[in-house]
């Protein structure tokens, strides 16, 4: 699924435009982004969490190359799912 996916099913659940939905879409990801920009935790209950955390500067190395270098420390978003739709998953067959 992706961003468009995700615009045409609000537009036939609310029945909204395209136009509208879309908006709605953005304004939603924006407010997600901005908030993990500040490195605040964004929480939905019963579906999951995004958090920043830091990585730290590591020693890396090229597989083909076998040669040695730093990797820059970095911040990265990670997501944990709520235990109710983990267990909601995990009962899905293969």
């Amino acid at each position: 699924m992706v961003k468009a996916d995700i615009v045409h099913s609000i537009e036939l659940k609310l029945g909204l435009s395209h136009e509208e939905a879309g908006a709605q879409v953005e304004q939603i990801l924006e407010i997600i982004k901005s908030t993990l920009r500040q490195g605040e935790p964004v929480l939905i209950s019963g579906f999951g969490q995004w958090k920043v955390r830091g990585k730290s500067s590591r020693i890396g190395r090229n597989p083909k190359t076998k040669e040695v270098h730093e990797i820059s420390p970095r911040r990265v978003v990670t997501f944990y799912p709520s235990n109710v739709w983990r267990g909601e998953i995990s009962k899905l067959n293969p």
